[in-house]
């Protein structure tokens, strides 16, 4: 699930927050599954099992889309989403003189801010890249009946590599914020262990082990 920056403190108690490539970008994301298995944080009734739930899973059905030739965002709504009807029925979009009603400016307001915020995590990225502080990662969850499953495809920083950076640097991350944004990122980490909690038959009684290494790692 994408993340924006703004989120990493709430969605770090719950995901492992990753970044993942988007293009010629990177982007964080969150977590919440591995290959060959179903989502681990969405429930048999389609609820999503956390305490805290994402800004892109909130604000859909709605999303800004833009053309590559021009600066306009447009809102735009995904028709199939089953809570959309023409009946008559829930929130009204536009009232009967056509403006937007309250709940359309409510949309709108959410969307312009969660597109402000998804600009300065570009921005975040792209320093990240640009001081070469990510690298690809492998997390490998054990199970002492079963071969490890290893995650592999994002990238992570490297605590050493922040203990070198120049102290420019360092001070410029620490003045925008994103050096705290780094070391929530690593601290996320830790919520593999989690993952791997939501692995459990129920039936089964078993310690999984988790550990991260670089994608070079060789067991």
């Amino acid at each position: 699930m994408p993340l924006t920056a703004v989120e990493f403190r709430n969605a770090a108690v719950e995901f492992p927050i990753v970044f993942a490539e988007a293009g010629d970008d990177v982007m964080p994301v969150a977590l919440m599954g591995i290959p060959t298995r179903t989502n681990l944080y969405i429930g048999e009734d389609g609820r999503l099992k956390a305490h805290y739930i994402p800004a892109f899973f909130r604000r859909y059905p709605f999303v800004f889309s833009s053309s590559p030739d021009s600066p306009t965002l447009t809102l735009c709504i995904d028709e199939k989403y089953e809570g959309i009807n023409q009946d008559g029925r829930g929130e009204r979009l536009f009232d009967v003189d056509g403006e937007q009603t309250q709940y359309l400016k409510s949309v709108l307001g959410f969307q312009q801010e969660y597109q402000a915020h998804f600009v300065r995590t570009k921005a975040f990225c792209s320093r990240l890249k640009e001081l070469d502080l990510l690298e690809p990662m492998t997390a490998r969850i054990g199970h002492p009946k079963t071969q490890p499953i290893s995650l592999t495809g994002f990238q992570g920083i490297r605590r050493e590599t922040l203990y070198v950076l120049p102290t420019q640097a360092l001070q410029d991350m620490s003045r925008t914020g994103e050096l705290e944004l780094a070391y929530v990122h690593l601290q996320s980490l830790a919520n593999f262990q989690r993952m791997a909690e939501r692995m459990k038959d129920p039936d089964e009684s078993f310690d999984p082990s988790v550990r991260l290494e670089t994608e070079c790692y060789e067991c």
